[in-house]
């Protein structure tokens, strides 16, 4: 199985793509800093999908999560924070990322006989849950499971879409006082993907396969 796999630097990306690469699956990663790992930066207003593209060039892409996301209002105050400049990068990253990564592969997804996309979202984009605070981390998750949503129907039939919480996971995000490991978090994950069907198509999931009221 071919995967690409955006954010794959660290955290839950990168024990994605070294769980995924000792299963024996090829593994195409990208990151902001690029390295070893393939340069895509989605907080410009032109992410430059070049060296992706020549990657998966001639060949199909059977999954893709779009892993890459930021939280960069944590702890801000309702009366001086969330200034515009974090409104305009977690919308870039958080909805606008996965939404081009997308289009920019969907010739090469549609090669693949069981094309799978995985958002990562999570639950704190649940509108059933809304304790406030993180206003553009919500507001953004929120967006991404109604960016998956709207994928899956739009590509019924040729590529399932799914929208996942990972859990709260313990890595420079979720900070050492979350709930699971990220090793627990991506074993999860895989299986979620694994299962993830033209039948299930449009699921907003937990990591564990609960469902995400939305």
């Amino acid at each position: 199985m071919r995967i690409v796999i955006t954010g794959a630097s660290r955290g839950i990306g990168a024990e994605l793509a070294a769980r995924y690469a000792a299963r024996g699956d090829e593994v195409i990663g990208t990151s902001t800093r690029g390295g070893t790992l393939l340069p895509l930066d989605l907080s410009q207003a032109a992410p430059d999908f070049a060296p992706l593209l020549t990657a998966v060039a001639g060949g199909p892409v059977d999954l893709l999560i779009c892993n890459a996301g930021v939280y960069l209002d944590k702890g801000h105050g309702l009366e001086d924070g969330f200034g515009a400049d974090l409104w305009a990068r977690s919308m870039a990253v958080n909805v606008a990322g996965p939404f081009l990564t997308v289009q920019a592969l969907l010739p090469a997804l549609r090669q693949s006989q069981s094309a799978r996309v995985a958002v990562i979202a999570s639950a704190m984009g649940s509108q059933a849950r809304a304790p406030g605070g993180s206003y553009t981390y919500r507001a953004s998750k929120a967006a991404a499971v109604n960016v998956a949503r709207n994928l899956a129907q739009d590509l019924k039939g040729a590529v399932a879409v799914g929208a996942y919480h990972p859990g709260w996971v313990r890595t420079d995000m979720g900070g050492s006082g979350a709930d699971i490991s990220v090793e627990a978090s991506a074993q999860g994950l895989m299986a979620r993907f694994d299962a993830l069907s033209p039948a299930t198509s449009g699921c907003f999931e937990s990591y564990d396969g609960t469902p995400v009221p939305f």
